[in-house]
């Protein structure tokens, strides 16, 4: 029996993890730095993609708001009726057609027409549409082929004074 106890006990500290200064400064660089390396992420993504604004100076368009609604009423006193459509034209194109009628169904000639598709999230996908009165009333523009779903708004002026504005949201496919 004396053989047993005086075997010597193997010691726990040995095998025991033991935190040192520097296993503890390691861990604090760790954690601080995959806090910064997450943040630095999302200061890349919030920077480089969709601000939100849709206005290049919304501050002045939001001044000038009480002269959008006298010219929407003004607007509306005309009576016009504006109808548009897109068809594919081929080669990479696509054709808007435009019919301006008035209150008395004749077509409203002589204006300066421009158009726009705009892409929710992305101006890059934007298309500008100049629009060229082709017979009274109606009027034609290309742009190049687009699909998904865009704002269409539509900007019609007489001797630089506008006289129309529409914004609709369509699907292109």
């Amino acid at each position: 029996m004396s053989a047993l106890i005086d075997k010597p006990a193997r010691r726990c500290e040995e095998t025991r993890f033991r935190l040192t200064g520097p296993i503890v400064l390691l861990y604090l660089v760790a954690f601080f730095g995959t806090i910064a390396a997450v943040n630095a992420t999302m200061i890349y993504f919030a920077l480089s993609t969709f601000r939100g604004e849709t206005e290049a100076q919304p501050y002045e368009h939001g001044l000038a708001y009480d002269k959008d609604i006298v010219a929407a009423r003004e607007q509306d006193t005309l009576e016009w009726r504006v109808s548009a459509h897109v068809t594919h034209a081929g080669a990479g194109q696509d054709l808007l057609d435009m019919t301006f009628r008035d209150a008395q169904d004749h077509g409203v000639t002589g204006l300066a027409v421009a158009a726009a598709l705009e892409f929710a999230t992305d101006k890059r996908r934007d298309r500008q549409i100049s629009l060229q009165e082709v017979e009274p009333g109606h009027y034609r523009g290309t742009f190049a082929t687009a699909s998904g779903l865009f704002d269409l708004a539509i900007e019609a002026d007489r001797d630089g004074r506008p006289m129309f504005r529409s914004r609709n949201r369509i699907s292109l496919d």
